[in-house]
């Protein structure tokens, strides 16, 4: 029986998922069609369902906060930006990415 590899790769991008979320929110303020724009061109699929839980999560331990802004096509749009929380916890997160990235790569080499 082939092990299914689709269940492990959503697991890996769970656990990404929100850094690279902070990531496209610390560079501008953004709204929630940008953020999934943003991860469609890094080929992150997400959807709408998945992205205001996590999006509602960061806003409620303090990481992000909103601006609704005038839209010209409709309703007012909620602009989602960095607290300073945001940005520490961002770059705690970006220390532990580059851990793991460096560990994954030590393992890989085969240098162990």
């Amino acid at each position: 029986m082939p092990i299914n590899t689709d269940n492990i790769k959503a697991q890996m991008r769970k656990g990404f998922l929100e850094y690279c979320i902070l990531h496209v929110i610390s560079r501008r303020p953004a709204y929630v069609s940008d953020i999934i724009d943003e991860l469609k061109k890094a080929r992150l699929i997400v959807v709408e369902g998945t992205l205001y839980p996590l999006l509602s999560r960061l806003k409620n331990v303090g990481c992000l906060t909103y601006q609704w802004q005038e839209s010209l096509q409709g309703p007012p749009r909620k602009y989602y930006e960095l607290t300073e929380e945001g940005h520490r916890f961002l770059s705690e997160l970006e220390e532990a990415w580059c851990e793991l990235q460096e560990a994954v790569n030590i393992i890989k080499s085969d240098n162990l």
